[in-house]
């Protein structure tokens, strides 16, 4: 008889702590992680904003240049040039950007940043409103899907940042930089996990994922961990309930995780991030 006493009062007491646990966990992801993301979002929005709109003040006579070719070789290079630590614009110095491509006043990408260039030659005013935009004078960011080569490939979508290259009110081109949400979403798992670095050496286990619509974007993320998502359907479920995020559970190779699941308005629509964090 003691002894069912004494196990029941052990159980009680471990469910106790257990629900603690979790609304520290729950306090963690909703009040620290999310409002830490919000900022890091922010700040990159605002400083890709500017850099393409300083890049596009840079690269202006470029877009004058008569010979094709040279145009070409000399705006590739000096894409490249823009991201160089030394002589670049601070922001492309270390973007998760994956290009930075100049688009002549048709619409049509006189080049991109590297070799192999699968861009040039491409109409991105018809394929981009964000690029249409920019050839209107007007700076922009907007969300775009661009294609694998392979068609059964599944396609990929960047945040892509455009403004203007003028010259006395005459619109030359476009510059446009593209972040794709993969490298987003591994540079804000990478950034909150180098802040929380002491309770990750103990053992916490912290990843942000994004997500828009069905798809789910990350990069560096621990398969069993991938595994544990919520699905399309359960993250349509929880935000009808709460269009401001909601949290569940989940185990992980039998540890308890919380996740959380929160729009990220100022990406786009049908954005938001997901934070799993183990209890801790």
């Amino acid at each position: 008889m003691h002894r069912l006493v004494w196990l029941a009062t052990v159980a009680a007491w471990l469910g106790c702590n257990l629900s603690a646990s979790t609304e520290h966990t729950r306090e963690k992801l909703r009040n620290a992680h999310l409002p830490r993301i919000h900022e890091l979002v922010q700040r990159d929005v605002e400083a890709h904003r500017g850099a393409v709109e300083q890049a596009g003040d840079k690269l202006t006579p470029g877009f004058g240049l008569k010979d094709t070719d040279r145009r070409e070789r000399e705006m590739r290079s000096a894409l490249r040039v823009l991201q160089d630590p030394r002589r670049g614009i601070e922001a492309f110095v270390a973007s998760p950007m994956s290009f930075l491509a100049a688009v002549d006043r048709d619409g049509v990408v006189v080049a991109r940043d590297r070799n192999p260039d699968r861009m040039k030659g491409q109409d991105f005013k018809t394929r981009f409103q964000v690029v249409a935009g920019a050839l209107e004078g007007r700076p922009g960011m907007a969300l775009g899907e661009f294609f694998a080569e392979d068609p059964e490939a599944p396609s990929s979508w960047s945040l892509l940042f455009a403004a203007p290259a003028d010259k006395n009110g005459q619109v030359e081109g476009a510059i446009l930089a593209g972040i794709p949400l993969a490298r987003l979403a591994q540079r804000l798992s990478r950034q909150l996990r180098v802040e929380n670095a002491g309770e990750i050496e103990k053992g916490l286990g912290l990843w942000v994922y994004l997500y828009k619509g069905d798809r789910i974007f990350h990069w560096d993320t621990p398969p069993e961990v991938d595994a544990a998502l919520p699905d399309a359907a359960r993250r349509r479920e929880g935000l009808r309930s709460s269009s401001t995020g909601f949290e569940d559970k989940a185990r992980v190779t039998g540890e308890l995780y919380l996740y959380g699941v929160y729009p990220l308005p100022e990406i786009g629509p049908d954005v938001g991030v997901v934070i799993f964090r183990s209890e801790s």
